[in-house]
């Protein structure tokens, strides 16, 4: 049989001109057209931007650096809800409170070392004391006051007591949900708390009742971001709200919120 020379047929080898080795060039297109494809899905779905979720990260950077968000001024809560970095300080008579009233409770505070529990501010309900709940008025996932809250209560009482305000008490938590038979959600938590209060200041600072009133958000009023435990410290809060008798709105006409007047609870 004769011998079949190999050199003749074309091995695929380089310089070889079959359909094997002409074809090798497709390999590489192939790859390059694939790595097209990535680059380009990649830049679009960077083109996309969820404006949204932006805002979001944007202030949460912007907070982190201690910057103030647009708006805020003369009250520690600007009209985004947040807590401005340096709130002006409140220096005379504000939302129809005598400054004598103000003074009293700045003293208090001073004196006891509680600018970091206790915030003094203005807005459009009135004259605002907020007070942490956490190890000053209220253990956690709890509405009993502690005998050691009952002084910054006194304090804050026996200085309005003798004003014709009303007085609202607003009870806020952060958003960690609550697991409680007592308490099936922070709204319940919140509500119980500021009833509470409500009658701290009307059995021991003899408040008339008929001047205060007693509210629960839950954690739908935020005064910080809920993205760190800090923050949620600060959410986790009871504010008196001394009513400006200058017309300012009522915060108790709100819908979606529970009021409790003269020991009654009613829903709006």
């Amino acid at each position: 049989m004769p011998r079949r020379d190999r050199s003749s047929e074309g091995s695929g080898g380089e310089g070889g001109h079959d359909g094997g080795g002409s074809l090798r060039w497709l390999l590489t297109y192939a790859d390059m057209i694939t790595l097209l494809m990535a680059f380009f899905i990649m830049m679009y779905s960077m083109s996309i931007l969820n404006i949204a979720k932006f805002s979001k990260v944007a202030f949460s950077i912007r907070s982190g650096f201690g910057g103030v968000t647009p708006g805020q001024g003369k009250s520690v809560l600007g009209t985004s809800g947040q807590f401005s970095a340096k709130p002006s300080p409140i220096t005379g008579d504000s939302a129809g409170v005598p400054w004598a009233v103000v003074q009293k409770v700045q003293r208090f505070v001073k004196e006891q070392e509680l600018e970091s529990a206790v915030r003094m501010y203005t807005d459009r309900r009135g004259l605002v004391i907020s007070v942490v709940t956490d190890k000053f008025l209220f253990p956690r996932g709890a509405a009993d006051l502690p005998p050691a809250s009952h002084k910054v209560l006194r304090a804050i009482g026996d200085a309005i007591k003798d004003i014709p305000n009303d007085v609202q008490v607003v009870g806020h938590t952060c958003n960690l949900p609550i697991s409680s038979n007592k308490y099936p959600s922070n709204l319940d938590l919140s509500t119980a708390r500021a009833a509470t209060v409500w009658h701290f200041l009307v059995g021991k600072c003899h408040i008339s009742p008929e001047r205060l009133s007693a509210s629960g958000y839950g954690e739908f009023r935020p005064a910080a971001p809920n993205t760190s435990e800090k923050n949620r410290a600060i959410n986790r809060r009871v504010e008196i709200v001394i009513v400006s008798n200058t017309g300012g709105n009522d915060e108790t006409e709100r819908q979606g919120q529970w009021t409790l007047r003269e020991g009654s609870r009613v829903s709006h």
